[in-house]
């Protein structure tokens, strides 16, 4: 592995400027479509892209703040020692594949994960599973790293700790790095788009790329049997919604005026809710004035299919 640059004392944006150089281990998992959060064109917008705002919430700060917890909690239940690699890294033969581990395991050619976890999430750990997306990203690291295993820690949060060993795998691996390089040479250095995957992330890509449209019709070529099956998928789900929306109807007819039901399996609840909303049509007949001030004009595509 090669030092790409120091990270210690390297601002935040600074930071996201040189990630955009290749391939971290974050989005290896999306770009072989196993992340559930982010998508190989996410990924390509990152990539190409000169922006350097990152997607932040609360979960992921708190995954930040808390990784010092977990690599000391790590320390204790496994009995070894780990420390800061404070490097950026890179692949000599594969310079698009990048690592910013969390820690390196002192005295053995391994690496640290470091993990936080919702309660609600806990089933994908249970019976010593590991999220795939996360296995990925430990096999990347073993690979721009030249490592043998990664250790990867999860606190659960309010209810257990975990740390489990990936064992260095060269066929996931092999894999893995023409997966990586393929996306990079054929995506990246080519400026195309990776195929869709029908994610509602996936839609916020497109709609940021092609934002505006213009008068303009085009021939459709190719599509007629995809959208012979749009067809079908559409009167399929509407007959799945009216089924669902039937089963609704029989258990509010079961509930009546009580609020909820339950026994050993289901809890069923049809409770009264009071919700407050602006009554915009009053508002613009009796205050036209501040309806106008407030009033916001929305700029988006509407997509539709119509059968000839």
């Amino acid at each position: 592995m090669k030092k790409l640059v120091a990270t210690a004392g390297l601002d935040r944006e600074e930071w996201l400027r040189y990630r955009k150089r290749g391939l971290g281990g974050s989005d290896a998992g999306a770009v072989c479509g196993l992340n559930p959060y982010r998508t190989a064109m996410q990924v390509y917008d990152d990539k190409t892209t000169d922006a350097t705002e990152e997607t932040d919430n609360e979960a992921m700060r708190q995954g930040r703040e808390l990784e010092d917890y977990v690599a000391r909690r790590f320390m204790e239940a496994a009995g070894k020692k780990v420390r800061r690699a404070n490097f950026m890294y890179y692949d000599e033969e594969n310079p698009f594949m990048l690592a910013d581990v969390d820690r390196m395991i002192v005295g053995e050619n391994a690496g640290l994960e470091c993990k936080t976890a919702s309660p609600y999430l806990a089933d994908r750990w249970k019976n010593g599973e590991i999220p795939v997306s996360y296995q990925i990203q430990c096999y990347h690291y073993m690979s721009v790293c030249n490592a043998d295993a990664w250790y990867i820690a999860v606190v659960i949060f309010g209810r257990e700790f975990k740390y489990y060993r990936i064992e260095r795998d060269e066929e996931v691996i092999s894999d893995l790095r023409q997966i990586e390089r393929n996306f990079w040479e054929s995506h990246i250095l080519k400026r195309i788009l990776p195929e869709p995957d029908g994610s509602e992330l996936a839609d916020k890509v497109i709609s940021g790329y092609f934002k505006k449209s213009m008068e303009e019709t085009i021939p459709l070529r190719g599509f007629d049997e995809k959208l012979g099956r749009r067809q079908e998928l559409e009167s399929l789900l509407d007959e799945m919604t009216t089924e669902k929306k039937q089963i609704e109807q029989e258990l509010k007819l079961y509930l009546g005026e009580a609020e909820a039901a339950e026994n050993a399996n289901y809890r069923v609840s049809w409770k009264s809710v009071n919700s407050q909303r602006i009554d915009e049509k009053r508002l613009k007949e009796e205050r036209p004035e501040v309806y106008e001030q407030y009033r916001k004009t929305l700029s988006f595509r509407r997509f539709t299919v119509k059968a000839a």
